[in-house]
């Protein structure tokens, strides 16, 4: 689906066996966390207002702007007839508005819906009704503004569950608690913040534009108000030089704010972030799989009288089993982490070329007998390739998931 496409309802521009249809859009931006990946997509503001980042590809070459109230309840009145369109077609097919998998299967073969309305379809199928505000920072809208928008779509969209946004954490600090909470009361739910690193070295070295300090204010401000907290952790952001800082005072920063989630987001480097060019002048220095494995591993053992989750719900994480709730599941995590170094360099690698090509999600699976033969083979075959150096295409693999 275009991600800038203007919402226009009710305009009539195309045509359907000879008859005019209604091709009803909404805007949508180019990201959401893993975790939304079932949420109804709507987009509040366009790009980053910051967008300086090193590290981030994401939205550079971009503008950033600010929908306005009208723009924004124009997409949930969109949204809103969608459903209604659906729920028709629904009855029409003997299933009361419900949204079955034969329903499903009708957006998606007939040529008269849009990618919008596939979306919405698989949303209903869903049923969960979770709702994520678009794009990188949400909250620098007016408190008044953006809580009027959340009323609007709790009103126009019944069913809608779980409502979250990203922010940064110095816009959150700039923001006063009677703001936060004005917006909680408005439905809310949870902030996902690119906390990304604890360490002030660090976040200047990448241009994050934000302090330590900012990222303990502004995340406490959001428990305060009674809202969900996702903090994003960048391992090997602070690359060879300052990894150990990086893990410690990340880990430090996240014991003074005590969110409710901590999300590993491995680094990697496309060609297109500015990074790269600092890789390539020798300015950063990256860290191996295993170096990132060991400084999460000081990063995790750093944690201490906090109640968070850690969560590793990307691909881009080698280790997706490093998970659980603290403090109670703080050994076990280790122990994962222990026992991938612990293996021989030939199984590490092994895992490594399974993990990056989407074979393996737990080290466990390495034992399988088919699977171990088939990444057995093929490790033979890029040995035989490579002249015995997979390095370069164990990357290419990892990078292919940014």
């Amino acid at each position: 689906m275009a991600s800038g496409a203007r919402c226009i309802p009710g305009r009539r521009n195309r045509m359907h066996d000879g008859v005019n249809m209604i091709d009803k859009t909404f805007e949508q931006g180019p990201i959401r966390p893993p975790s939304e990946a079932g949420s109804l997509l709507l987009r509040f503001t366009r790009n980053c207002p910051w967008n300086r980042c090193t590290f981030c590809p994401v939205y550079k070459g971009t503008r950033f702007s600010r929908r306005s109230l009208e723009e924004i309840k124009s997409d949930i009145d969109a949204v809103a007839q969608i459903i209604e369109e659906l729920r028709e077609l629904s009855s029409g097919h003997g299933h009361g508005g419900r949204i079955t998998r034969e329903v499903l299967g009708s957006v998606y073969s007939s040529s008269r819906y849009n990618d919008y309305y596939r979306h919405i379809a698989v949303w209903l199928h869903a049923g969960n009704g979770s709702v994520f505000i678009q794009d990188a920072n949400s909250l620098i809208l007016p408190a008044g503004m953006l809580a009027e928008a959340i009323r609007y779509l709790k009103e126009k969209i019944p069913g809608t569950g779980r409502i979250t946004s990203y922010a940064r954490s110095s816009t959150l600090e700039r923001k006063s608690p009677a703001e936060l909470i004005l917006i909680r009361q408005a439905g809310l739910d949870r902030i996902h913040i690119g906390m990304e690193s604890g360490s002030d070295r660090v976040l200047e070295f990448v241009q994050k534009g934000v302090t330590a300090r900012e990222h303990i204010e502004g995340g406490r401000k959001v428990l305060e108000a009674g809202m969900e907290l996702s903090e994003y952790i960048m391992p090997g952001l602070g690359g060879e030089a300052l990894s150990r800082e990086h893990a410690v005072e990340s880990a430090r920063v996240l014991n003074e704010i005590d969110p409710h989630f901590i999300r590993l987001r491995s680094l990697r480097i496309p060609r297109r972030a500015p990074l790269f060019e600092d890789r390539a002048s020798g300015r950063f220095t990256p860290l191996s799989d295993d170096d990132t494995v060991r400084e999460i591993r000081l990063f995790i053992e750093s944690l201490d009288g906090i109640r968070s989750r850690v969560i590793s719900d990307h691909i881009m994480n080698l280790l997706e089993e490093v998970a659980g709730k603290l403090p109670e599941d703080k050994a076990a995590m280790l122990a994962v982490i222990d026992r991938y170094l612990a293996l021989p360099e030939g199984e590490r690698l092994l895992f490594r070329l399974g993990r990056r090509g989407g074979a393996l999600r737990s080290l466990d699976e390495l034992n399988d007998p088919t699977t171990r033969e088939r990444l057995q083979t093929a490790m033979r075959d890029l040995m035989a390739q490579t002249g015995g150096d997979v390095e370069k295409l164990l990357s290419e693999l990892a990078d292919q998931y940014i």
